[in-house]
């Protein structure tokens, strides 16, 4: 077997080594047979300081500093209505998909994808969390995103949509954020939706 190579030219490191390893403790009392797949990690991203690292599992993302391995700082759930859902994830090889995330320039705002088209932010400072959909209603001119809301039981809003109605065949995995402007690209299926701020820009 004839060993990788790996040149200076292509700025890349031929002497890595392992720094260190980022692992959360498991709750032995959660532990399930779909524990391991849904606590694999799907995406990194550092942050745009350096300071920390998010990663994204198949139900949360997770905040890390990068001086604390032992356990994330922050850790948010995007759509935990799915739990009692995980056999037929499973049957349906729904609960494999790879769900990427993504920071806003001042690393203060992070978002995620989840399924029926929704894709979920988390405000960092304030705590408070959103789910928007990118749909053909959400791309018409000067349209602005309503606030959805999953509902697992009991009453429900006008707008909510129940668990037992996703659309799981509709996932938003890919997202980016714009390192300098308030701007999002969402992947929906062969869809590519861009959003923009309206109060800081006039573009839609």
């Amino acid at each position: 077997m004839i060993p990788l190579s790996l040149e200076e030219p292509f700025g890349l490191v031929s002497d890595l080594y392992l720094v260190i390893v980022f692992e959360e403790p498991e709750d032995p009392s959660n532990r399930s047979f779909f524990s391991e797949i849904i606590s694999s990690v799907s995406d990194v991203k550092f942050s745009h300081s350096g300071r920390h690292m998010l990663t994204r599992d198949y139900l949360t993302v997770k905040v890390w500093d990068l001086n604390m391995e032992a356990r994330p700082i922050e850790t948010y759930q995007v759509h935990d209505y799915l739990r009692s859902k995980l056999c037929s994830l499973y049957e349906n090889d729904c609960i494999f998909d790879k769900f990427e995330c993504a920071w806003n320039g001042s690393d203060s705002v992070i978002m995620t994808g989840a399924y029926n088209n929704f894709f979920r932010m988390f405000d960092r400072n304030t705590k408070r969390d959103v789910t928007l959909e990118a749909s053909r209603e959400s791309s018409k001119p000067r349209a602005v995103l309503k606030p959805r809301r999953v509902c697992v039981g009991g009453k429900r809003r006008r707008d909510d949509i129940s668990v037992d109605s996703l659309d799981f065949t509709k996932k938003i995995l890919h997202t980016a954020w714009h390192p300098a402007e308030n701007i999002i690209a969402i992947a929906a299926t062969n869809n590519l939706y861009i959003f923009q701020d309206k109060v800081n820009s006039d573009m839609n």
